[in-house]
Order: structure tokens, then sequence, then C-alpha cells
């Protein structure tokens, strides 16, 4: 089993425990160092060890220095929860028994959990103990300094500024890698949440142009009422499977815009391509509508997917137009287009003389489309010319 299989719980305790066991040894060999005669830490008083010799029982009489550093090492496996109360306790600690190496675990972890304003404080406590030891041997007191003194408050000052300045170079690391992620994970929503757009208007799109079909349908059984059974059958054959698709694809859109943005597991339904043109031709002549497709492309199996989808979405779009607001008027759709030479969509249709109210919402859809052109490279153009609406959009299909 390797290190990452491990649960980061199981990864906590562990690295607690091969903590505090080394800085357990690391103590004891600074107490036998300070036995020794090396000068590591200053030591303010020994009255405590004295003291607390006289309360002990007699096999521990004289072994403070062995079972304090014991003691203290073990509160490092609570650092992570009360790391400043730790961390000062063990540096005043440090200036009666050998606890250096537990109290710069204690700064260290003070460093990286904390604020550099409550860090400032802690380590202050810790060096506090060097500004004491100097003035009960400053010349005033007329106490006489070890020679080693000078030395081992340089090299303990040193450890103690770089547990510190190791702390906030972690704390602050850590705050930057959590930035990173939490600006990742916003971007990745963002990107989340455009697909998601585009696939509600892509549904929508659909929709509209299945809805439009079936006003179609139903507004021929309005005005022919005594058409033959057969044709009102079929009739409302097709006007209930639109219904029933219509439905469908409404609730793919509110599936879409209600799921949350980390589900990944909805997926995209087939977009069309340029080939799927002539069915789409055919439904509306099925409708009923007068249909002339001139389509003249060269390789259509080969055109980009961007450029096929984009030409369809005009096509569906212009038709949906078409029934909404030029009801039984002739619709000429013209598609042309090569490798290198682009594709060029043209629909046209005669616009009635009186122009009824204007449905809300009224293009759009087309400036969907003008956006959607855009994006590929391409340019679509639209209005009303004389008593003819066109449509026309050029697209890029690169050689």
């Amino acid at each position: 089993m390797s290190w990452k299989d491990i649960s980061p719980v199981r990864r906590g305790r562990i690295t607690d425990a091969v903590v505090v066991i080394g800085a357990a040894g690391l103590s004891m060999a600074v107490g036998y160092a300070r036995a020794r005669g090396v000068w590591l830490y200053p030591r303010l008083t020994s009255v405590v060890p004295l003291a607390l010799d006289h309360v002990l029982p007699p096999p521990l009489k004289g072994r403070t220095d062995l079972l304090v550093p014991l003691a203290g090492s073990a509160l490092l496996w609570w650092r992570r929860r009360w790391p400043v109360s730790i961390a000062v306790v063990l540096a005043l600690l440090s200036t009666i028994w050998p606890l250096i190496p537990a109290a710069l675990v204690a700064l260290f972890t003070a460093a990286a959990l904390r604020p550099w304003r409550t860090t400032l404080a802690v380590t202050a406590s810790a060096l506090l103990p060097f500004a004491l030891y100097l003035a009960l041997h400053s010349q005033l007191v007329g106490v006489r300094m070890p020679p080693a003194a000078p030395t081992g408050i340089v090299l303990v000052a040193v450890l103690v500024s770089a547990a510190v300045g190791w702390g906030l170079f972690v704390r602050v690391s850590r705050e930057s890698t959590e930035h990173a992620r939490s600006e990742a994970a916003l971007r990745a929503d963002h990107v989340r949440q455009r697909e998601r757009e585009s696939l509600a208007r892509e549904m929508h799109d659909v929709l509209a142009h299945r809805l439009s079909l079936l006003s179609l349908h139903a507004g021929a059984l309005e005005v022919n009422p005594g058409a033959p059974a057969d044709q009102v059958k079929q009739a409302a054959a097709v006007i209930r499977s639109s219904a029933h698709q219509a439905l469908e694809d409404l609730q793919e859109v509110l599936g879409v815009l209600r799921a949350p943005l980390t589900d990944t597991t909805r997926s995209e339904p087939p977009q069309p391509v340029l080939a799927d043109l002539a069915h789409l031709v055919r439904e509306s002549r099925t409708a009923g509508m007068r249909i002339d497709l001139d389509e003249s492309v060269t390789d259509g199996a080969k055109a980009p997917g961007a450029t096929g989808r984009t030409a369809y979405r005009v096509v569906q779009e212009a038709l949906t137009n078409a029934r909404k607001h030029a009801p039984g008027q002739p619709v000429t759709i013209t598609v042309h287009g090569a490798p290198g030479a682009g594709l060029t969509v043209e629909v046209t249709n005669p616009v009635p003389g009186a122009t009824g109210p204007r449905v809300p919402g009224s293009e759009l859809g087309l400036i969907g489309l003008q956006e959607r052109a855009a994006l590929i490279g391409g340019t679509l153009t639209y209005g009303r010319q004389g008593q003819t609406h066109r449509v026309q959009a050029q697209l890029p299909w690169p050689a």
C-alpha cells in the first residue's frame, strides 16, 4: 500500500506520531548536550526543576530533564487544534528544560495556521527569554555571561526565525493554492454555465420549430374542417406526435437548467449536421409548407461540424419565422458551398402586405444566430427587402 492509498485522517495521525517521536528524541539529545555543558538556550532559573524534584516520588527524582521534554513533545499531538497555546507553553518551558525542538515545531505550526499578527506575538514570546537573559547578565547587574552564550543566542534566534519563516511560507503557499483552486473551479463553473446555456438555446430552437409545425397542422384542420377522414387522421397523428416530442424537448430544457453545475452525467443530444437539411425540409413539406430547395454543395459530408450545425440552425429558424409571420407563403432555400469557398445559406419568403402585431420575442433567434455565426468567423444578415424577407449567412469552410 502506497502513501496515497492511506486515508487523509490516518496520514495525519501517522505524521503527528512521527513528529512527536522525533521532537522527543531531539529534545532528549539537547538535554544531553546541556548536561555536557553545550549552551543552546538561556536557562533562566534552576529553582523550578529543584522544587519539582522535591515533589516527585523517589524513582523520578533528578529526572525532570528527561520527563518534561517527553511530556512537552507529547503536546505536539494537539498542535493543530491549539497551535498558539502550545507554541507559547513550549517556548516558555524551553527556558527551563531542553524543549527547543518541540518549541520550534510548535512555532512552525502556529505560523502556518494563524494570521501574521498572531504569529508575530507568538514569536515575540519565544524570543522574550533572550531579552530577560541579557538583562539578568548585563553589566549593571554584574553577573557574567557564559562565553558560549552569544553564540547560542544567535543560533537559537536563527532557528526560531527559520521555523517561523518556513511556517509563513507554507501558509502563503497554501492560500495561493486554495485561491488558484477556487479560481479554477469558478472558471469551470462559468464554462459549464455557458455550455448549459448553449445547449438550452439549441433545445429552444428545436422546441420552437416543433411548436410551429404543431400550430401549422392545427391551423390546417381549423381552416378545412370538412377534409377527408384520412387527412384528418393523418393531421391528428402528426399533431399528437409533435406535441409529445415538444413536451419531451421542454422537459430536456428544464432538466438542463435545473441540474446542478457539478452534474456531468447529462450528455448533450446529437447535434445536426449539414446533411440533415434534407430531413428538415422534408418534415416541413409534410406539414404543408411549400419549399423550394436549391442545394449545391461539394463534399457536404466533409463540412466542418460548426459550419454545418450553424447552417442547419439558420434554415430551421428561418422556416419557423416563415410559419409564424408568413403562413401559407412559399419559401426558397439556397445552399451553395465547397471547401475553400465557404458556405452560403439564403432563405427567402414573401411577406404579406398587412403586418399583424409584433410577436413577443421576435428576431431573438436570429440575433442569437448572428452571434453564433460571428463566433465561427462568419456573418448573418436578415431583414425585409420590399415584399420579401431574406435571411443570408456566409459561413467559413476552409480548404
